[in-house]
């Protein structure tokens, strides 16, 4: 394991009923609360691909980082088929530089009427299949955590004809340096024919945070026999490091567990082969189970220490294809003295 994770509160984390509820990314506000940062889309839909064409990212506020978290607001809603973030936003992750805040987030878009309950909305719908092919990196600002949140009309990291991120961009991992200059880790796929291939990350810098985004590499940072998803990445003094799911397991030893690797330069990674978090959660009612899901990877600092890991989780034994509750949970992480 990374770090010494202690017991996860039960009653800690977000969830809304009749909502999924998925991602989850925090900042401690101007007021002195924590405020997360997630994705949500009704129950109505099937959780997977519900979230493609109805997810929305919403704040909610607690008065500690476990939670448990309450719901504020919709902070990025629908907005037209003719945005390109116009019918789905999801991926949030917040930052905090100075007096500005920073929401990366994937948005997407499609010009078929919305799904409803019923009508057959899966994987092969073209609501689903457009959707999937329009999702791109976006980049929101805002003066305080509360909004109003000024919002683009172009993403910062699109796709590029012939290169392994032509299909889609989306999962956008920042570390915002101290300048305002942003390396990104983000997820590709390519068009293989009229479909997608296997996920993989790319690299992209700006010299300030609004861009723009040049992508660094003709390749992905990793062979797309390397199977990752969800990065989340933070400076260290040595460079840089970076903690992933691994699809496979074959990397850290677990199926859907976390994997940890190391750059000097953030271009030339370095795969750790250990186990960074595992779906193996003991919670502070002394019960261990395997969840469902343990995704979307987030840790928070506090003082320059990770105290906190944030991710999305369900109920399921099959991932999220057999779950009825998702949310975002809470993992307090023990500091050495």
């Amino acid at each position: 394991m990374l770090y010494n994770f202690m017991p996860a509160p039960v009653n800690g984390g977000f969830q809304m009923e009749n909502y999924w509820v998925w991602c989850g990314s925090v900042v401690q506000g101007e007021d002195g609360r924590f405020h997360l940062f997630a994705s949500r889309w009704p129950k109505s839909l099937p959780m997977h691909p519900g979230w493609l064409v109805q997810s929305e990212i919403v704040r909610a506020v607690a008065d500690q980082p476990e939670g448990p978290f309450t719901f504020q607001e919709v902070v990025l809603p629908a907005r037209g088929a003719e945005y390109w973030d116009g019918r789905s936003t999801h991926n949030p992750h917040i930052v905090k530089h100075k007096d500005k805040y920073l929401l990366f987030y994937m948005g997407s878009t499609h010009p078929f009427p919305d799904p409803i309950a019923g009508d057959g909305y899966d994987l092969q719908d073209p609501r689903c299949i457009v959707a999937r092919a329009n999702k791109r990196i976006g980049l929101a600002l805002a003066n305080s955590v509360n909004g109003p949140w000024e919002r683009r009309d172009v993403p910062i990291v699109s796709t590029r004809p012939g290169k392994f991120d032509s299909f889609l961009t989306s999962n956008p991992a920042p570390c915002v340096e101290e300048d305002g200059s942003v390396l990104l880790i983000y997820k590709a796929r390519q068009y293989e024919g009229h479909g997608h291939g296997k996920m993989t990350f790319g690299v992209a810098r700006a010299a300030h945070y609004e861009g723009p985004y040049l992508v660094m590499s003709e390749e992905p940072l990793f062979p797309p026999d390397v199977h990752l998803e969800d990065p989340f990445i933070w400076r260290t003094e040595d460079g840089y490091e970076l903690i992933a799911k691994d699809m496979d397991g074959n990397l850290c030893g677990e199926k859907y567990g976390g994997v940890h690797a190391s750059s000097t330069d953030g271009m030339n990674w370095r795969i750790l082969h250990s186990l960074a978090y595992s779906r193996n959660v003991t919670w502070d009612n002394g019960v261990t189970r395997t969840m469902g899901n343990l995704e979307r990877p987030f840790l928070f600092f506090q003082d320059g220490k990770p105290t906190h890991l944030f991710a999305a989780t369900s109920d399921g034994t099959k991932g999220f294809h057999d779950a009825s509750q998702t949310w975002n949970m809470v993992i307090p992480i023990g500091q050495d003295e």
